[in-house]
């Protein structure tokens, strides 16, 4: 059995990654995750979206669910932590992207509850 949180370091660690055939419809239909490195687009998302994104999850409009693509960690992790993921993750980003990234971030920030 699973020490506890090993579930979620589990699927919090796909979300960074993303799924390996991102670009192709899954099995039920539905776009996986992106890599959230410099390979994939989350670079080109502002802040807050990012964190709203992280804190309720997010369901792909083309998707042919309702299933939520990325779960929801909003009961999981306090703002703090959820700011925290969303500043580990332009870690991984190049140079050129991290600048698009703050210019977009300067129309949408992080919320305040985040800190």
């Amino acid at each position: 059995m699973d020490e506890p949180g090993a579930a979620l370091d589990r699927r919090a660690a796909l979300g960074r990654l993303g799924a390996p055939a991102w670009r192709e419809p899954d099995a039920h239909g539905e776009m996986p995750a992106p890599p959230h490195n410099h390979e994939g687009h989350t670079w080109k998302h502002a802040d807050g979206m990012l964190y709203r994104i992280v804190r309720d999850g997010w369901r792909d409009p083309f998707n042919k669910t309702e299933r939520l693509t990325m779960p929801a960690f909003g009961q999981i992790l306090s703002p703090t932590e959820i700011r925290a993921v969303v500043n580990d993750l332009k870690t991984r980003w190049s140079p050129e992207q991290r600048r698009f990234q703050i210019e977009e971030s300067r129309k949408a920030p992080f919320p305040p509850e985040a800190g």
